[in-house]
């Protein structure tokens, strides 16, 4: 499992230690190149992305969990599969260091659900460009990007923030949305 961790996008605090959660309905039995487990339920998802950024905030000081569940509604809402919300859920758990590359690959979640998180994770000092291509070139991670930058660039959410912040994040999401063809 993850230890606890932050990046540069604004969350703070301590994250939980995600685990299991506790009892619930079954998940889905595994799929082809899966291992021979019950997945992870969506349920059970929210519950340990929720764990794992504990304590964290946004820019504007808001609980993070609440970006997650914007951007996991926001992929349901534009007709995603569970697969690409229980992704929703974990887009930024290992970019900000909330759970390790290694739990991930262990982890009761198919392996393209495994691939949309590792797509959407920014490495430290790579190119927007090479971020972008990953993206692109990862059945199913578009919509997960599409509806983190649409909570990203809500104005409301932008409102909050100084106005040097605001207008590097508006170029920076505008430029983002250009590569992803978005804009």
């Amino acid at each position: 499992m993850g230890q606890p961790g932050q990046s540069g996008h604004g969350r703070t605090g301590r994250t939980g230690r995600p685990g299991r959660p506790g009892p619930g309905r079954q998940g889905p039995r595994h799929q082809a190149g899966d291992r021979d487990r019950a997945l992870l339920t969506l349920t059970e998802v929210e519950a340990l992305a929720r764990r794992a950024h504990a304590g964290q905030t946004d820019k504007a000081g808001r609980p993070y969990a609440e970006h997650l569940a914007a951007v996991a509604g926001g992929v349901r809402a534009r007709g995603g599969s569970d697969e690409q919300i229980a992704a929703a859920w974990l887009h930024d758990a290992v970019e900000d260091g909330a759970l390790t590359p290694a739990w991930l690959a262990g982890a009761a979640l198919t392996e393209r659900t495994k691939a949309m998180v590792r797509a959407v994770t920014k490495r430290p000092g790579e190119p927007v460009e090479a971020y972008t291509a990953r993206i692109l070139a990862t059945p199913g991670a578009l919509l997960v990007k599409e509806a983190d930058l649409a909570h990203n660039a809500d104005p409301a959410r932008l409102a909050v923030l100084d106005a040097a912040t605001r207008e590097r994040l508006t170029v920076k999401y505008r430029r983002v949305r250009g590569l992803l063809g978005l804009a």
